[in-house]
């Protein structure tokens, strides 16, 4: 068994609100990924979420759905997103980075494998949103001897587990803003702010809130009551939108630029 080190995310200490961006890997294509990784880490971003495409992404809504499609036509893997983060580094990705990934091809990979895999690439950390908190012993324990802390996940619903969850959290905790699938939404729940307070009270780690974050109001409305925001569905809707151009080698950089305005747009309430 590796020995646990200390990580990024186990030494983080947060004196803004974080932004953190989600998108998938291998969207459009690997080579691109890396670049847009670069884009939003010169928005601001502090931590990246790197998404896993799947073919049966439970929590993902059309958005994340089309865009795992495409970079799994790029053959794009649990094993090769993994690999990716270096090549992340290796062109100037400082930034933290958290493995966004369903449980079944970490199975598949084994998950012994999979964190020797993860710790031998430097992968920050690991969100598994299909992976219940009573369920997640081994995967806990796994990441706490590599040093790979395993994200929580926390959401209206818990009620009574919410204390259990946040007590036990590793990293930040993800609380989840709406119930159903990710994806962009005009309005966030009325009792939202309540239910990150309470869920505050209980943990020990920074915690952030995503699931339909799309605005730069709603960025704004919940920065006073969390320590981070995480925009996915808004962010991987731009990919798809600016796709023809991001692959097109006279409009990239132009494609590029337009994205990093964009991010910055949605988190202009952070800074």
């Amino acid at each position: 068994m590796l020995q646990k080190e200390e990580t990024a995310l186990q030494l983080l200490t947060v004196t803004k609100p974080m932004f953190i961006p989600f998108i998938v890997a291998g969207d459009p294509r690997p080579d691109i990924t890396i670049e847009l990784a670069l884009a939003l880490q010169e928005a601001g971003a502090d931590i990246l979420e790197l998404g896993v495409p799947y073919s049966d992404p439970l929590a993902d809504g059309p958005i994340i759905q089309r865009a795992a499609k495409r970079a799994l036509r790029q053959q794009m893997t649990l094993k090769k997103a993994i690999e990716l983060v270096p090549e992340m580094r290796k062109k100037g990705v400082k930034i933290p980075i958290i493995l966004f990934t369903y449980y079944n091809p970490v199975l598949q990979l084994g998950e012994e494998s999979f964190f020797a895999l993860a710790r031998k690439n430097e992968v920050n950390g690991i969100l598994i949103p299909d992976l219940p908190f009573e369920e997640s012993e081994l995967i806990r324990k796994l990441g706490e001897a590599t040093g790979i802390p395993l994200i929580s996940l926390v959401a209206p619903t818990s009620k009574k587990r919410i204390e259990m969850i946040a007590s036990n959290a590793q990293g930040f905790l993800y609380c989840v803003s709406s119930l159903g699938v990710t994806g962009v939404r005009d309005t966030l729940p009325e009792t939202l702010n309540d239910f990150l307070t309470e869920v505050k009270r209980h943990s020990r780690v920074p915690i952030v809130v995503g699931f339909g974050i799309s605005t730069s109001e709603q960025v704004s409305m919940l920065k006073n009551y969390c320590d981070g925001v995480v925009i996915g569905s808004a962010l991987v809707q731009k990919i798809e939108q600016l796709n023809d151009l991001l692959q097109t080698e006279e409009k990239k950089e132009e494609a590029l630029a337009e994205f990093r305005r964009y991010a910055r747009s949605l988190t202009a309430p952070l800074r």
